[in-house]
């Protein structure tokens, strides 16, 4: 296979649990997994953090919170250039861009792992650059040519940029904004991109998301998959467009997908001020057990599809309501401020958002671990204001509205003085308490923009 060279320097030659002996691969079964396996499901993505730091969030933040995933942006080298979108120009398959190189990739996982946080790492598999050039790493290359990995030929025929999104071929078989597109169809090329991920893999990744899974058939992706050893955990990037014949539902047979649909859907609940159209947010969009739920991710915040960090407290409670909610497997976007929308990542620590160690957040992420699979009951919602409970386990209550809203609620927790872990942690609520009365009830003043969330593992 032309580019096991580049794998094994990428690795620096410890691939221990890919190559079997002798160098042949062993194809183990595989099983399509559509939710995060654990009962740890929250994901973080930690877009265009370097590795070092996501190793150090892992210790300080994440396993402590309760994640169960963090996501990485590309492990790729990748075109030179300060935008955002260059990590998603791959120009080889060795790991040596902006956010770090093998080493780094390692220590990172090896981190992560130590807290108890397993690594879903970003693959941009459908397609490489779109010019020529010497990439992060040294390497040069052409817009159809990748020394040791790729030439001319495993590229698809068409040469020109994606125009009718309601013509599959040609959104499967056309180039992304100019980008070269991996004809994924092929056999070599499918071999290539296993041995990539497989390599990651045998770096200790637990599972991927496919970036630009839309562009290539399920077929393809299935290819690439029965070419690996263990596959792992997989999370495919399909948007759903209406009326387009490639839909999020052909994905599914893969593992998770991101919903989209899911992320519009609470901007049009929180911006209008009417919380009550959440009730129907599971309606219309993938079953929960196959979809990935975010507020924003990095496209949505920057086309306002979403709502996104600029929107505030809304934006809090939003995210508040994805944990809180039973539907789908949540993913809380942690990017960093940018007033253009081109703009690369900071060079420093400022800069980042840091939304998954928002104290309001953290305490959500322990809320949905402690509610599990708990159904939604006791229903309410009025105006900008809304409350349920997950069985007898938890009870939420938001209040989107620019005034106090003081209420008597129905729960269905037992009764006794609990943490409201919206607002502290629970090893240090004294001034965060609320009691649950003998029948339910919760008796309760939220603040504007606030949140009221109790659940029986944070009781005092």
């Amino acid at each position: 296979m032309r580019s096991r060279r580049n794998r094994k320097r990428l690795l620096g030659g410890a691939m221990a649990g890919v190559l079997a002996t002798g160098g042949l691969y062993v194809v183990a079964p595989w099983q399509s997994q559509a939710e995060p396996p654990g009962e740890k499901t929250v994901t973080a993505t930690l877009f265009q953090t370097p590795y070092a730091k996501v190793g150090q969030a892992c210790t300080d933040s994440l396993g402590p919170s309760g994640y169960g995933y963090v996501e990485v942006s590309p492990a790729t080298e990748h075109i030179a250039g300060d935008q955002w979108w260059t990590t998603y120009q791959p120009v080889s398959y060795e790991i040596a861009g902006r956010l770090g190189n093998a080493q780094d990739f390692e220590a990172m996982v090896n981190a992560c792992h130590e807290a108890g946080v397993k690594v879903i790492a970003d693959a941009v598999i459908n397609h490489m650059s779109a010019g020529s050039g010497t990439g992060t790493g040294g390497t040069e290359y052409t817009k159809y040519n990748y020394p040791g990995y790729y030439q001319d030929g495993d590229f698809h025929g068409c040469r020109e940029d994606i125009k009718d999104y309601k013509n599959a071929e040609e959104v499967q078989n056309c180039e992304l904004v100019g980008l070269a597109d991996l004809d994924t169809g092929s056999d070599a090329v499918q071999s290539t991109i296993a041995e990539y991920l497989d390599t990651l893999r045998g770096m200790g990744v637990d599972g991927f998301r496919i970036d630009a899974a839309k562009h290539m058939t399920p077929g393809d992706l299935e290819g690439i998959k029965s070419k690996m050893s263990d596959p792992g955990f997989w999370v495919s990037e399909v948007i759903h467009g209406a009326g387009e014949p490639i839909t999020p539902e052909q994905y599914v047979g893969l593992g998770d997908v991101d919903e989209f649909r899911y992320g519009t859907h609470l901007k049009s609940a929180f911006q209008s001020g009417d919380l009550g159209q959440l009730k129907s947010i599971a309606e219309g969009k993938l079953e929960s057990g196959k979809a990935r739920t975010f507020v924003d991710n990095w496209d949505t915040e920057r086309n306002g599809s979403t709502l996104s960090y600029k929107d505030g407290d809304l934006y809090t409670l939003a995210n508040a309501f994805m944990l809180a909610h039973p539907y789908g497997s949540p993913n809380v976007y942690s990017g960093y401020e940018f007033s253009e929308e081109d703009a690369g990542p900071p060079s420093g620590d400022e800069g980042f958002t840091r939304m998954y160690a928002n104290p309001k957040i953290t305490g959500m992420v322990g809320f949905r671990n402690a509610v599990g699979d708990a159904e939604l009951t006791d229903w309410w919602a009025e105006g900008g204001a809304l409350s349920f409970s997950r069985g007898d386990k938890g009870f939420v209550a938001l209040n989107a509205g620019d005034g106090e809203l003081q209420k008597s609620f129905s729960s269905s927790l037992p009764a006794g003085t609990y943490c409201n872990v919206a607002q502290a942690a629970p090893d240090d609520c004294a001034d965060n308490t609320v009691t649950v009365a003998e029948d339910g009830s919760v008796e309760a003043t939220l603040p504007a923009k606030g949140a009221l969330a109790l659940h029986t593992g944070a009781t005092q």
